[in-house]
């Protein structure tokens, strides 16, 4: 079973791609972010015509997360119980449903923006949140992850020069604690190999020439829990899909799993 986790930065931007990197890969079940989209524009019928499922929750705005499955789409929850709100109202940032074998959660935490910024209070709040609604999941029987965009980079060696991030969100020391309390529920890091360089950056600026230099951060993970983790026959990052015109600023990170 092929599991992947994708920022697509506008699914009506990267449809092109999208199809086709769902025809090439193989993936049975695709974790998206940043849909942009509300969810009657989504492209479930171009999905469908390729065998998928689409469950979605989105607005329109700059979130909007989904499941996309090709074994199956059941007890599907949009939403994050617990979910702490930013302005006065819940984001769509997250969406979990049962594939097959597998349960996964799609989730896009918030950014943070500046440390001093009310919206860095909501990331971590949300990822207190976020922490409570899968410690069930997180300590059962069957295969579960929580696949996404974190915003997060979880360690020094994940960013390409620590130096040039300090003071900044996604790798301040809260932050990292956020996401050592979320393991510490029963899930574990899943680090893919990089198909290139020495490490596994998921995400390059567009700017600066970020990506032919490869100043990139790991920040869109795959966190396991103990029968996930065992199930792992490989994952690695297919940078290939951040190259040419239209891409998206992020790459998939891709999982096989023997189950």
């Amino acid at each position: 079973m092929r599991i992947a986790t994708w920022n697509v930065n506008s699914i009506t931007a990267r449809l092109p791609r999208l199809l086709a990197w769902l025809e090439s890969s193989g993936t049975d079940v695709l974790c998206l972010q940043e849909a942009k989209v509300a969810e009657a524009q989504f492209p479930a019928e171009q999905l469908r015509e390729l065998g998928y499922e689409s469950a979605v929750h989105a607005t329109g705005r700059w979130n909007g997360v989904a499941v996309l499955s090709r074994v199956g789409l059941e007890d599907v929850v949009k939403g994050l119980p617990g979910d702490p709100g930013y302005d006065g109202s819940a984001e769509p940032r997250a969406i979990s449903a049962t594939c097959g074998p597998v349960r996964v959660w799609s989730v896009y935490v918030p950014n943070g923006r500046e440390v001093d910024h009310p919206h860095y209070a909501y990331k971590l709040q949300w990822l207190e949140a976020l922490r409570a609604a899968v410690t069930g999941d997180a300590a059962g029987s069957r295969p579960f992850a929580v696949l996404g965009d974190y915003n997060i980079a979880p360690t020094d060696d994940d960013v390409h020069d620590p130096a040039a991030f300090e003071g900044s969100t996604h790798v301040t020391p809260a932050e990292r604690a956020a996401l050592a309390s979320l393991r510490g529920a029963g899930l574990s890091d899943v680090v893919p190999r990089p198909l290139k360089y020495d490490h596994p950056f998921t995400y390059w600026d567009y700017r600066q020439l970020c990506f032919p230099k490869n100043r990139g951060m790991r920040i869109d993970l795959v966190y396991g829990n103990e029968p996930f983790a065992k199930a792992v026959t490989d994952s690695y990052v297919d940078r290939e899909e951040r190259k040419g015109k239209g891409a998206s600023d992020h790459a998939p990170v891709v999982v096989d799993l023997d189950v």
